[in-house]
């Protein structure tokens, strides 16, 4: 029992944490001991800051182990630690300045300091050319951020965290500068710090001549939140009429060939109201929220003109500036002059840049300012000299600009355009279809009478306003129908009645059905049958009465729906049924790559490109090879594989290469007798 002496404790300094925690006042000497011990290490490093201390390392992570349960005596502990850092942490040994943060950090979280003294004391720490120690800190800002954040929003930590990092972004220090913007951006994303104020500071490292800056600033304002989009699309499908409300109404009754055709046709108006009726994507709700985004875009514009960074760089500025005019409407005129410049085919990104010039337009763009691009697509893309893709691309880019400002079309250019509908190439007539398709439900009037569809009611309505006109109704359009089917429902309860007093008389039940087809057709022509005036007469009555339900609105909505299948009142319905687009007006809405560069039809692939998928398709088949290993790999090679490498010639008359044509059965049977007598002859003598 001499021999043993577990308690080791003034060099122990695990074992001494361990009984410290569990009892503290009984181990006060041992303690006092190890600060004293701490103080004494402290003066010997600030005579060589630059020299590593393991010793020093070890009894700092020890304090702020124990600093919980001496809260007086190591009342000035973290201060002592923020001084040491902030004097000493460019020329200090970086394993010793990790500790000191991670004492911090623990400091921090057992509450020992307060978090806005530690969070600028990080930022300046993130000056240090020290990686590891970068991604560290950066790390804890957000957690601690998120945790302060965590219960309610602590409005007085956050305006002082934002106003210093405001700034940081202004710093000298590239490095500091950008770390500073990466931690806004992530708190944005995880909708901690997700107010304007934090956008609009944001807004400020878009001019930084940092270039690392001013993408990670750019990124933060072009990217996408799928998570939100996903959301706001699974909301819109939840309003309105949906396709099993379709298939109730056109599935009663007989069914027929004529039936069906009308659910088809039904449910790609559905498929097309959808689309249109979709709420504003606020996935790009930070460009929501600069507060004057009108001079935002100008200052832009005006950087984009004297920039020298990359084309990628100016890609980029052009993709917000587009976003900015067209959610905002802004009025940005030369920003039109100077993309026209790049709408050239040849041009490197010439689809993103037709896409920005559609993106940019919206219907307050004077119509001269819209045509004068339109024209530049049309001269420089839609030509016979060009390939199917380019004039493809270049009526898609059309379409979408028009959608927007239908006004910058001429009907002249309409024509033309509209001629390339019987173009040998499939991508080009189907992209003169859905220019066509489009302008039908703009303005049919525009359109040659052959490439005008069957007229219905939505189309006899649809018109272009002029520019500044505004279509501000004080009445819910199509509520009318309310009315109408409250009219016809009260005439359906006096005839039921009568019919059950005829059947109490003559003791015969008279079974009343009306398919849901029926009524609503009846519902529709008596609607058609109305002088527009008196329509908004009644709708106007309907929307001042009361409040609408859900259903009501579902009823207003299919009726809506229902004009654009029905055929114009006194129209005969003669021609064929048109094709329903699903493409209509989509202003203030951000378009993607696709809707420019969609092909109807798969370009046919060269030889090079047929012969790289070919090779990419093939499997190694060395595996299914029989593997032949010598046992003794430095042995040389056998005379049967020596003659593998001879030439025919040399072979011809060897009886290995002769004897490979295949003996009959009775060659083999004269051959083996043979043998069997020569053997028999031989044993006999």
């Amino acid at each position: 029992m001499s021999g043993r002496n577990n308690n080791k404790l003034p060099t122990n300094l695990p074992q001494l944490q361990n009984l410290i925690k569990r009892d503290p006042a009984s181990y006060n000497e041992e303690f006092l001991q190890q600060y004293n011990h701490y103080l004494s290490n402290v003066e010997v490093f600030k005579l060589q800051p630059d020299k590593p201390n393991k010793e020093l390392s070890t009894l700092v992570m020890f304090m702020a182990q124990t600093a919980h349960c001496y809260p007086e005596r190591l009342e000035d502990f973290p201060q002592q630690l923020k001084t040491l850092l902030y004097s000493q942490h460019t020329v200090m040994d970086s394993d010793l300045r990790m500790t000191l943060c991670k004492a911090l950090i623990l400091l921090r979280n057992k509450n020992l300091i307060s978090p806005t003294v530690i969070l600028e004391l990080f930022f300046e720490l993130l000056r240090c050319h020290d990686k590891l120690l970068r991604k560290t800190l950066y790390t804890h800002i957000v957690t601690d951020v998120k945790n302060i954040n965590a219960k309610h929003k602590n409005n007085k930590v956050n305006t002082t965290l934002q106003n210093f990092m405001y700034t940081m972004l202004r710093d000298s220090n590239a490095i500091a500068a950008k770390i500073s913007l990466d931690v806004m951006i992530e708190l944005y994303k995880r909708n901690i710090w997700n107010d304007a104020k934090t956008v609009n500071v944001i807004t400020t490292a878009c001019f930084s001549k940092v270039a690392k800056i001013l993408v990670g600033a750019l990124k933060f304002f072009i990217g996408k939140d799928e998570a939100e989009k996903q959301d706001s699309d699974s909301e819109s499908e939840n309003e309105g009429p949906t396709a099993r409300d379709l298939m109730v109404r056109y599935s009663t009754g007989k069914k027929t060939t004529k039936l069906k055709k009308k659910m088809e046709k039904a449910m790609k108006v559905l498929k097309k109201h959808k689309k249109k009726k979709k709420p504003e994507v606020f996935n790009f709700s930070a460009i929501h929220l600069v507060h004057d985004p009108q001079d935002f875009a100008e200052k832009l514009l005006k950087q984009l003109e004297t920039s020298k960074e990359r084309f990628e760089v100016k890609i980029m500025l052009m993709d917000l500036i587009s976003r900015l005019v067209g959610i905002h409407e802004l009025f940005l005129f030369n920003f039109y002059p100077f993309v026209q410049r790049f709408l050239q085919p040849h041009q490197r990104e010439v689809t993103k840049i037709l896409l920005f010039a559609a993106q940019a337009t919206h219907q307050l763009v004077p119509p001269e300012v819209a045509q004068s691009v339109l024209m530049t697509i049309a001269n420089n893309f839609v030509t016979d000299r060009n390939s199917g893709e380019v004039m493809t691309v270049g009526i898609n880019a059309i379409k979408e600009l028009t959608a927007r400002c239908p006004l910058a079309m001429t009907e002249d250019l309409l024509q033309d355009l509209v001629q390339y509908k019987t173009h040998k190439d499939k991508n080009v007539s189907m992209s003169a279809r859905s220019l066509i398709q489009l302008f039908r439900s703009l303005n049919p009037h525009m359109l040659q009478k052959k490439f005008r569809g069957k007229p219905t009611e939505a189309s006899t309505e649809a018109r272009i306003h002029e520019y500044g006109e505004l279509d501000a109704k004080d009445y819910i359009p199509g509520a009318e129908v309310l009315d109408v089917e409250k009219e016809e429902a009260e005439e359906d309860d006096g005839w039921e009645n009568a019919s059950l007093s005829d059947d109490d008389e003559d003791g015969e039940w008279i079974d009343v059905h009306h398919s849901s087809d029926e009524e609503q057709q009846e519902v529709a022509e008596k609607i058609q049958a109305m002088p527009e005036g008196e329509r908004k007469v009644k709708a106007a009555a309907v929307s001042a009465s009361r409040f609408l339900t859900q259903d009501e609105f579902k009823k207003i909505r299919l009726a809506q729906m229902a004009k654009e299948m029905n055929s114009a009142p006194g129209k005969a319905d003669k021609r064929k049924n048109i094709e329903i687009d699903s493409d209509e007006e989509r202003s203030g809405e951000l378009l993607s790559l696709r809707d420019i560069e969609h092909l109807h039809k798969k370009p046919k692939s060269d030889k090079e490109t047929r012969l790289a998928t070919v090779l990419a398709g093939r499997t190694d088949r060395k595996e299914f090879v029989r593997k032949k290993t010598k046992m003794n790999p430095h042995a040389s090679s056998t005379n049967k594989e020596k003659k593998k490498n001879k030439s025919f010639m040399m072979m011809r008359y060897s009886q290995n290469v002769r004897s490979k044509n295949k003996r009959s059965f009775r060659d083999k049977q004269v051959a083996l007798r043979d043998s069997l007598l020569k053997t028999r002859k031989r044993l006999m003598k």
